[in-house]
């Protein structure tokens, strides 16, 4: 492995990925599941969590994704072991890089679906515990011109925006100054990949 472009964390916890789920996932009685990602872009990721008093007291995870995804889920299942609910809700890909030593760009959009999933499961136990819509995932403002956020793109993205000229339509995004497409376009094609088509 001589052209391994990771960090030796990275490396560590894809070779060695801790709280992997093994077997069925009957085999981890959870209270909480999350699910996201796309299996035709070869990233899926299914995170369980066990929670009492609204503190995270084990995990299980299974993916089908790269190396990048793994690792990061891996360090993302040791943070959030003792946590609260709340705070775990707000851990970002961000987070899970630095910890990481750092990605390489062009994988840096594979460590969002565990954070994704991780959600989704704290979302799942929050309808089951009658509190649905108890915590709201931060928003990121993409275009400064109009106050455009990175969920007012994911929310163009389900509603089938797939191109710059269907996001300035659905959104009007970059009709001022324009400086933001360059992420916009980003944003699009991170939410192709957790997603699908």
């Amino acid at each position: 492995m001589s052209d391994w472009l990771y960090s030796d964390t990275v490396k560590d916890h894809f070779t060695n990925p801790r709280n992997v789920l093994l077997g069925e996932e009957g085999s981890f009685p959870a209270d909480a599941r999350g699910q996201t990602g796309n299996i035709k872009c070869g990233d899926q990721m299914l995170m369980l969590l066990k929670i009492k008093d609204d503190i995270i007291t084990d995990v299980r995870w299974k993916t089908y994704g790269c190396a990048s995804a793994i690792a990061s889920t891996s360090m993302l299942s040791e943070i959030i072991k003792g946590m609260n609910i709340k705070d775990a809700y707000t851990i970002r890909p961000e987070d899970l890089v630095e910890k990481l030593g750092g990605l390489p760009n062009y994988k840096i959009h594979c460590s969002v679906l565990g954070d994704k999933a991780l959600r989704t499961a704290i979302d799942d136990y929050l309808e089951k515990t009658g509190r649905a819509g108890m915590l709201k995932e931060a928003s990121t403002e993409i275009c400064h011109c109009l106050g455009i956020t990175d969920k007012d793109i994911e929310n163009a993205f389900h509603n089938g925006a797939r191109t710059w000229e269907a996001l300035q339509q659905a959104t009007k995004i970059g009709t001022d100054c324009g400086t933001c497409q360059q992420k916009a376009l980003e944003l699009l094609h991170e939410f192709a990949h957790i997603y699908g088509n």
